[in-house]
């Protein structure tokens, strides 16, 4: 593996780090009839109204990680309206959910998830030339979680209605990406059987562009740790000798995993915050802790940050004399994605092609650019080509979808809910998530969605092609789902309460109220149509 690895580290040097190209055109495949499929888009469209509404309200709830409840009362109440059936509490994660409908017997079992989780500390007020939070210091969707989940009822419904006029038999599974950005979820939704007996599952992401792709991708798979060091306390004046620091343990197994970053491939990633350094100076700090992210490529390189990890923590609590123990957080797998679903997928992007923007969307992107000092890209008119793996990558950032990708053939649809040139996990990509920009793009996504599932649901040729990929592709060369999560470990649910409780009651009075406003930026007295004359 190693001497793999270093020819395609030595071909890289020699081209930098490819870029995915386009692919030429590929084989068809078995497709739900064109009538259909217009009847299906026509169900989204009928539901743009409700997309809207879902976007801005989960915006404005604004939830992170493990924390999503509002989110998930109010989506599952639509939901169980329309004849799903509720699991709350799902793989044993309090604010994780399933709703599932099934239609006659027998049929495809179809998943549908997105994520729902916003980001600590980016509160703000959308469309606006400022960094200007709602509740200083309250989470906010600077990622635009809040658009997918709209995006994937919208395609669910219009599908059911088509599954009951046409009596197509099949099972529809909608499911929330819980806490994705502490990466914490989706390999306990795995392991705890979630997706067992279902075909193929759809996962949406938003971007500014309108595209999927296929095979392994250009990010890294990650295991999210928490050290904890203890010691004993004591004066740090009076007796510092007859103390034993917690956080001298922590700091010297920052330092030490510092000096070893020069002697890891560069595929890696790695990064840490101390979550417990003690209470005051002048005390030994008898407790303290540290929370690292470990990134890699593949499976046991993964495994092998994991382990390096375990041992450097254990000698820096050798070298203070105190004791160290270790916490799985989350665990995110490599992703590969299915290329049976992922070019049936690009037909249907094709077909629906990019939303039409209107000046004040055009104009409202170009504001907010120069507002930031962004370089200037309007809002794309034409959807992404089908990308394939790239060459060779030098690593990046992680999605635990890729857990979800090892147990059943998945593919990620990106839908343009967001404008060129911000920066994710940052105020900026909160900017336009909930504006008609984000509104659009959600209901294009929806339908790439929906004609994408009536694929899976009439043509089980397309199933079989991506069981294919998977047992003789993408599992081929003794690659296997190798998570370093056991069956002890367990999701983090303490995670984000705290900050919550003391947040929720400030942020409540900024949820949006559908029954008065029109849309959210009327809510909160936003005249986006002024961005038109812009």
């Amino acid at each position: 593996m190693i001497s793999l690895r270093l020819r395609h580290f030595a071909a890289a040097c020699a081209i930098a780090a490819a870029a995915p190209v386009a692919l030429a055109p590929t084989a068809a495949h078995a497709e739900a009839p064109v009538p259909m499929k217009e009847e299906a888009m026509a169900g989204v469209d009928a539901r743009a109204k409700l997309v809207q509404e879902m976007v801005d309200s989960i915006f404005s709830f604004a939830e992170p990680g493990f924390q999503e409840f509002q989110t998930m009362e109010y989506v599952t109440a639509i939901l169980e309206k329309e004849g799903f059936t509720i699991e709350k509490g799902a793989a044993g994660i309090p604010s994780a959910w399933t709703a599932t409908w099934t239609h006659g017997k027998g049929g495809p079992k179809i998943a549908l998830g997105s994520d729902v989780d916003g980001l600590l500390g980016l509160s703000q007020k959308p469309a606006t030339g400022g960094l200007e939070p709602l509740v200083e210091g309250a989470p906010g969707h600077g990622e635009g979680h809040n658009s997918g989940i709209p995006a994937m009822v919208a395609a669910a419904l219009a599908v059911k209605d088509i599954m009951v006029k046409d009596n197509i038999p099949g099972t529809l599974m909608i499911w929330p990406g819980i806490a994705e950005e502490l990466l914490a979820t989706k390999a306990f939704f795995v392991r705890e059987g979630m997706f067992e007996g279902y075909d193929a599952c759809i996962f949406t992401h938003v971007s500014n562009g309108f595209g999927t792709s296929y095979g392994q991708s250009g990010g890294n798979g990650m295991v999210s740790v928490e050290y904890t060091f203890k010691g004993s306390s004591s004066h740090g004046a009076g007796a510092p000798w007859a103390g034993r620091s917690a956080l001298d343990g922590v700091e010297i197994m920052d330092i030490a995993w510092n000096f070893r970053r020069e002697h890891l491939f560069p595929t890696q990633r790695s990064h840490y915050v101390i979550t417990n350094g003690g209470g005051q100076p002048n005390i030994v700090p008898d407790v303290a802790s540290v929370w690292y992210y470990f990134r890699e490529r593949e499976f046991d390189s993964i495994r092998n940050l994991y382990e390096t990890g375990n041992k450097i923590s254990e000698a820096a609590a050798m070298a203070t004399d105190t004791t160290v123990s270790h916490r799985i957080l989350g665990y995110a797998a490599p992703q590969w994605a299915s290329k049976p679903i992922a070019e049936a997928a690009q037909k249907n992007i094709e077909m629906v092609g990019m939303p039409k923007w209107s000046a004040a969307d055009q104009g409202f992107t170009k504001a907010m650019q120069e507002a930031f000092d962004r370089d200037l890209k309007p809002l794309g008119t034409e959807v992404n080509d089908l990308r394939e793996p790239p060459e060779f990558s030098l690593g990046g950032g992680s999605d635990d979808i890729g857990d979800i990708m090892w147990a059943l053939p998945t593919i990620t649809i990106r839908f343009p809910s967001n404008i060129p040139n911000m920066t994710g996990h940052h105020q900026t990509a909160a900017l336009a998530m909930a504006t008609p920009v984000a509104h659009k793009g959600a209901v294009a996504g929806a339908k790439a969605v929906a004609l994408t599932t009536l694929d899976l649901l009439t043509s089980p040729d397309l199933l079989a092609e991506a069981k294919k990929y998977r047992e003789e592709v993408q599992f081929a060369e003794g690659r296997k789902y190798d998570p370093v999560l056991t069956p002890e470990d367990m999701p983090g649910i303490h995670l984000n309460k705290e900050i919550m409780e003391q947040m929720r009651p400030k942020m409540t009075p900024y949820y949006y109220d559908p029954s008065k406003y029109d849309s959210y930026l009327e809510q909160l007295g936003v005249d986006y149509e002024s961005f038109a004359a812009k």
